[in-house]
């Protein structure tokens, strides 16, 4: 099993505290989740930290890593009508059936974009590339610095499909094997989705898309 300072997401967030001018005297890792490959998934620590001004920090952090949320649109090509193509799926957290955007970690992978174009293959099955893809900030967006070390790569992506291409993508069941994914997606009109959406992160991402100005 891979150790919490072997992995990229615990060196990312020291890097992340040291430009940030934060003394670390000590990391003791709580409790760590892995992978069924070994990977570490999560690690929960006590970090004894201190701000440049003196002060302690809350000694507590959940190590996660960086994540991609990539709104994805399908544009009709008979007609031009954009359809946003979302994943459902139940969510532990609040137990919901939750509507969101193709989203994933980045584990130990260093290039967002190859990750945010293997979690839009995997979580609904469209293939695009890189090129594809635009990111839509600049510096890291946290969901919650509070705790959570997670900063997010918000992107977009429109792809141009017949009007029976589309209709494909309707209740298509997907998810990653291995990974205890049970997800299907949806496809609704880009005005419709926002009320669906039960995520900060979802209807940021797409607030960022249809309203740049927004970041």
């Amino acid at each position: 099993m891979q150790n919490l300072e072997d992995s990229l997401k615990y060196h990312q967030w020291l890097k992340a505290l040291e430009r940030n001018q934060i003394t670390v005297s000590e990391v003791r890792p709580l409790h760590l989740v892995h992978k069924e490959n070994g990977e570490l998934l999560f690690g929960f620590v006590h970090a004894e930290a201190q701000a440049p001004n003196g002060e302690k920090l809350l000694p507590v952090a959940l190590i996660r890593g960086h994540f991609v949320s990539i709104v994805t649109i399908l544009i009709e090509k008979e007609t031009k009508r954009r359809h946003l193509l979302l994943v459902r799926q139940y969510r532990i957290a609040n137990g919901e059936y939750s509507y969101e955007h193709p989203a994933g970690m980045c584990d130990n992978n260093t290039d967002p974009f190859a990750v945010a174009v293997k979690e839009i293959a995997e979580e609904t099955g469209l293939e695009v590339q890189k090129e594809q893809l635009k990111l839509l900030n600049d510096t890291l967006l946290y969901s919650s610095p509070g705790l959570l070390d997670e900063g997010g790569y918000l992107f977009a992506c429109e792809v141009e499909l017949s009007a029976s291409e589309i209709d494909s993508f309707r209740g298509k069941q997907t998810g990653a094997e291995g990974e205890s994914e049970f997800i299907s997606t949806f496809v609704c009109p880009i005005e419709e989705a926002m009320p669906l959406m039960s995520s900060i992160t979802a209807r940021l991402n797409l607030m960022v898309y249809l309203y740049p100005q927004t970041l």
